[in-house]
């Protein structure tokens, strides 16, 4: 597995710690944990999309 698609769990696994980890804080305190790694794991995927699509084309 690619550096790239390893990354993709990892950062699922770290925002969902770190959203677990605000449920006591306010509402109006709250990050957008969820967002951020949404937008994250998509930079992930196009990224892998991406550098697969490349390597295949050598």
């Amino acid at each position: 597995m690619c550096i790239i698609c390893a990354n993709i769990p990892a950062v699922a696994a770290v925002g969902a710690k770190v959203s677990a980890s605000q449920l006591g804080q306010p509402e109006e305190k709250r990050k957008p944990i969820g967002r951020i790694t949404g937008i994250i794991i998509g930079l992930l995927m196009i990224g892998s999309a991406i550098y697969h699509t490349l390597r295949w084309r050598e």
